[in-house]
């Protein structure tokens, strides 16, 4: 997909972090941009910004753990452009205990509603529209390494159904002669707001796990600044859909601990991991 100039992408978590620099690559493309999100003020915040950059851009408040404001989402973008050709599901939360099994249900039930079903239900709302345009369009998942090593506890599982997912969209796309492509975005450390994840935490989902006695905010937010800048992860994104590259790492240090999982899985040895890469 590579003429991208005047195309329509929507992003969802797109007020801050991953989300908000995939749409700064989109609007520096000359693509307009619909930024979803569920923190209202930010989202407001980041349309203005980039609107005053001169981007031609559209907000929409949305939880995409519920369905009916995915399909509302996709109804405002179609209403606003006429038409979606790059659709990033990229809302996500982190949430659990270590050990996994203090997790209450409540943690389950809200991270595998926006990490997996919000994905879901992008899939549902817009794929069906893209399609029927009959033009070229992508999709991208935002996953995580997580979702392919060893260890992620809740969030990893939810990453790695993500994969999983987007794998089996890739090859029914590909097998059905259709035109929309997809990828899944496997990013390490990235410097974003995902450690506070429970600032938006649905009041539906009280009953939170204790989080481990070693972690600590202010250690978190320290090592995420660490990471890599959320623009350059939306460059890295913006490529890949030229490219229709389905797999968009973007810290190749990983590599090896996915090839050390894999390794095991074919020997059919026990899991280990690695040491983490320092940032």
């Amino acid at each position: 997909m590579e003429d991208l100039e005047n195309k329509v992408a929507v992003v969802t978590g797109a007020a801050s972090g991953i989300g908000r620099g995939m749409a700064e690559a989109f609007a520096a493309a000359g693509m307009r941009v619909v930024l979803s999100d569920i923190e209202e003020a930010v989202l407001h915040s980041t349309t203005a910004d980039l609107r005053d950059a001169g981007a031609d851009v559209h907000a929409v408040v949305t939880d995409v753990s519920q369905a009916e404001e995915v399909f509302s989402l996709a109804a405002s973008a179609l209403e606003k452009y006429g038409a979606v050709h790059v659709l990033c599901n990229n809302a996500g939360v982190h949430t659990g205990s270590r050990p996994s099994w203090e997790s209450t249900l409540d943690d389950w039930s809200w991270i595998l509603g926006v990490n997996l079903m919000g994905v879901a239900h992008g899939i549902h709302a817009f794929l069906p529209v893209m399609i029927e345009q009959g033009e070229e369009a992508h999709i991208v998942n935002t996953a995580s390494v997580a979702g392919l090593i060893a260890g992620g506890s809740l969030y990893g599982a939810t990453k790695s159904a993500v994969v999983a997912l987007s794998e089996t969209v890739h090859l029914e796309l590909v097998d059905g002669g259709y035109k929309p492509r997809i990828s899944v975005l496997c990013p390490g450390l990235v410097d974003t707001k995902i450690f506070t994840s429970q600032r938006n935490r649905s009041a539906r989902f009280p009953d939170a796990g204790p989080f481990p006695s070693t972690w600590s905010v202010d250690v978190a937010r320290q090592a995420f600044k660490l990471g890599l800048s959320p623009r350059i992860v939306g460059e890295h994104v913006l490529q890949a859909i030229r490219e229709e590259r389905f797999y968009i790492f973007t810290h190749p240090e990983y590599k090896e601990h996915i090839e050390h999982r894999m390794t095991q899985i074919l020997n059919e040895d026990n899991p280990t991991m690695l040491p983490f890469p320092s940032r």
